[in-house]
C-alpha cells in the first residue's frame, strides 16, 4: 500500500501546509487494467489528507506518466533526471458538500416534472419528457448517491459509467421507470410501500430536485407551501428591493419591473418602450431554464408587427414587463450564486457560476476557480449570501440559486430566485467529488444540450459515452454524460459535463465531445430513426449496479 512521505516544504508552498513525496505504487502485472491502480492512487489521497499534506510530489517512470494524468496529477518541472514530475494538491470534500448530505451518501429522487407541476404556468413542459429527461441529474445531487429514485428507464450502462468516473463504489440502487407518462414521481414510490419504505426508511438523507406536497409526504415533512413563495419571479424582485432598501450592497443594481394585469396592459407597456428605442423583458410569473422569457428589442417588435403581435406568439397566463439590462462591454453577462439552508436553518455558501444564456434560455454554465471575474465575484456573493438569510429567515429549507446580469457599468442585477437543484448545481456536486478524488483546481462545465444527429440504440451509446471518457482523459481532462435519456428522444441529444484544469483543457475537452457526439451521428444516421431504448423489463423495478473499482 503505497504511503505519502513527508518532505522539507518546497520553495512557493503554502506557509504551515504539508508537503510529500509519494512512495512506490506498483500494480502486479497481470492485473494491469482492472482498476487497481487507481483505488491505490485514490487511497494514498486519502491518506494524503488525512496526514494534512497540501503538495503531493510524484517522480513517475515515464512509462506510468499517463496513468498519473489520467488521475488529475499536473505535470511540473523540477524532478530528477529521467523521471517525469507530478504535483496534486490533496484536499478532502468541501465543507458544504459535507453539510449538505451531512457526509452521508444520499437517496436522490428527480421530481423535476413534479416540482414544475405545481407551478401552473402555461410556459412549462405539459408533456412531461424534457422535465423527466432532467431528471438524470439526480446522479449528481450529492457528491455521492446511495439510491436513485427517477421517472423514465435509464440505460445501466451509463451508470456504471458515472459511476466508475466518480468513484461511487459498487451497491448504488435504481429506482427506474417510475412515472414516465405523468409528472407524480413522489406519488408513484408511495403507491409501492415496499419501494416507499426502502427510500425513505433507512435513515438516509433524501435529495430531491425540489420540495413538492407529495415529496413532503415521502420524506415525512410537514409541506408549508408559502417556503416557495420566492420561485415567482415577482416575488423574488420584492425581495432583492427589500435587500438593497436596506443598503450595503453599492455593486448591485435592480431592474424596474411592472406587473401587467391583463396582455392589453402588457402591449401598451411594450408598445411605449419600442417608441423610446428601449429594449423590454417579458417574463412569465414562473418557468423554467429560462422558459417564458423572452428579450424584445424595438427592432424585434417592429418585425414582429407591433406589440400585439409580439404578445399572440407568447404563452398564456400573467406576464412581467421589465427593463433590459444592456450588455457590459467585457466579460461575463449571465452569472449565478448557489447556496442552500440546512434543515436547521443555517444557510451555506457553495459557489459562483457563469452561465451560458441565449435569447433568456439557459444553456449552460461553468464553476470553478477563477470562472467569475474578482470584480464580480464579491458583490454576487455578498448579495447571493444576503437572499439566503432571508430565505432561511422565511422557513425555507434546500438548495437555491439567485441568477444574476452583469451591466454595461460593471454592477450586478439579480433577476430571479430558483427554489431547487439547477444544472449549476450539478457542476459544483461533480467538482466537488473531483477535487476529492483527484486533487484540488477542477473546472466543470455542464453544457445542457449536445446534439446527436440521431437516435443510438442503448449499445451504440455506451460506446460512444466510452470513447468520449477515453478520449478526454488522454486530454488530461473528464467527461461525465450527465442526460442520457435525450439520446432516445425524437430529436436526439446529450447533456454533458467535461472537467478540465483550466480554460483551455475544458474549452478543448467541450470541442471533443461535440466533435465526437456528430461524428456518431453521421455514422449512425441511417438506422437512427427506428432506434429507440425502451428499459423492457424494467419499468418501476429495483436494480443494484455494480461499478467497477
Amino acid at each position: 500500500m503505497p504511503c505519502p512521505r513527508p518532505a522539507r516544504r518546497a520553495a512557493g508552498a503554502a506557509p504551515g501546509g504539508v508537503v510529500a513525496r509519494l512512495g512506490l505504487l506498483f500494480v502486479e502485472p497481470s492485473v494491469i487494467g482492472r482498476g487497481i491502480g487507481r483505488l491505490l492512487y485514490r487511497d494514498a489521497l486519502r491518506r494524503a489528507v488525512a496526514l494534512g499534506v497540501r503538495r503531493l510530489l510524484i517522480d513517475s517512470d515515464p512509462y506510468a506518466a499517463g496513468f498519473y494524468g489520467a488521475m488529475g496529477a499536473v505535470a511540473s518541472a523540477g524532478g530528477p533526471a529521467g523521471l517525469v514530475r507530478f504535483e496534486v494538491a490533496p484536499v478532502p470534500l468541501a465543507r458544504w458538500a459535507r453539510a449538505w448530505t451531512g457526509g452521508a451518501p444520499a437517496v436522490h429522487v428527480g421530481n423535476v416534472a413534479e416540482f414544475n407541476a405545481q407551478f401552473a404556468d402555461a410556459s412549462l413542459d405539459r408533456a412531461y419528457r424534457t422535465a423527466h429527461d432532467y431528471a438524470c441529474l439526480a446522479a449528481f445531487y450529492s457528491p455521492r448517491p446511495a439510491a436513485l429514485v427517477l421517472p423514465r428507464p435509464v440505460p445501466p450502462g451509463w451508470i456504471r459509467l458515472v459511476g466508475r468516473q466518480l468513484d461511487w463504489g459498487p451497491g448504488v440502487e435504481v429506482y427506474d421507470g417510475l412515472a414516465e407518462h405523468a409528472p407524480g414521481l413522489s406519488e408513484a414510490v408511495l403507491a409501492r410501500p415496499a419501494l416507499a419504505a426502502r427510500v425513505a426508511g433507512r435513515g438516509l438523507p433524501l435529495v430531491p430536485w425540489g420540495r413538492t406536497r407529495p415529496y413532503g409526504r415521502l420524506a415525512g415533512l410537514e409541506w408549508r407551501p408559502r417556503e416557495l413563495r420566492y420561485e415567482s419571479k415577482s416575488a423574488a424582485h420584492a425581495l432583492f428591493a427589500g435587500i438593497l432598501a436596506r443598503g450595503g450592497h453599492p455593486g448591485i443594481t435592480l431592474p424596474a419591473q411592472w406587473p401587467a394585469a391583463t396582455r392589453r396592459a402588457a402591449a401598451r407597456l411594450l408598445a411605449e418602450r419600442a417608441r423610446a428605442g428601449r429594449a423590454t423583458v417579458l417574463k412569465s410569473e414562473y418557468g423554467v431554464g429560462g422558459s417564458g422569457t423572452t428579450v424584445l428589442t424595438p427592432e424585434r417588435v417592429r418585425a414582429a408587427g407591433g406589440a400585439r403581435a409580439v404578445l399572440r406568439g407568447l404563452p398564456r397566463g400573467p406576464l412581467l414587463v421589465e427593463e433590459y439590462v444592456p450588455d457590459p462591454a467585457h466579460g461575463p453577462r449571465d452569472l449565478t450564486y448557489d447556496g442552500f439552508v440546512t434543515g436547521g436553518g443555517r444557510p451555506y455558501e457553495v459557489g459562483a457560476a457563469v452561465m451560458e444564456v441565449a435569447d433568456g434560455a439557459y444553456r449552460g454554465a461553468t464553476v470553478g476557480p477563477g470562472v467569475v471575474p474578482a470584480a464580480l465575484a464579491g458583490p454576487l456573493r455578498a448579495f447571493g449570501a444576503a437572499v439566503g438569510r432571508e430565505l432561511a429567515g422565511s422557513g425555507y429549507r434546500g438548495w437555491f440559486d439567485v441568477d444574476f446580469v452583469a451591466d454595461g457599468a460593471g454592477r450586478l442585477a439579480p433577476t430571479e430566485v430558483n427554489l431547487r437543484l439547477t444544472g449549476p448545481s450539478a457542476a459544483f456536486m461533480v467538482a466537488a467529488r473531483l477535487d476529492e478524488l483527484r486533487g484540488a483546481g477542477h473546472l466543470v462545465r455542464i453544457v445542457d444540450r449536445v446534439e446527436l444527429g440521431a437516435r443510438l440504440p442503448e449499445a451504440p451509446l455506451d460506446q460512444l459515452c466510452a470513447d468520449l471518457a477515453a478520449a478526454c482523459a488522454a486530454a488530461g481532462a473528464v467527461f461525465l454524460p450527465a442526460i442520457v435519456t435525450g439520446a432516445f428522444d425524437p430529436a436526439p441529444w446529450l447533456g454533458v459535463m467535461v472537467a478540465a484544469r483550466d480554460a483551455a483543457g475544458l474549452e478543448a475537452a467541450e470541442a471533443l465531445v461535440r466533435a465526437g457526439a456528430r461524428a456518431a451521428g453521421a455514422d449512425f444516421g441511417g438506422f437512427g430513426d427506428c432506434a429507440d431504448f425502451t428499459g423492457a423489463g424494467r419499468r418501476g423495478r429495483a436494480s443494484v449496479v455494480e461499478v467497477e473499482g
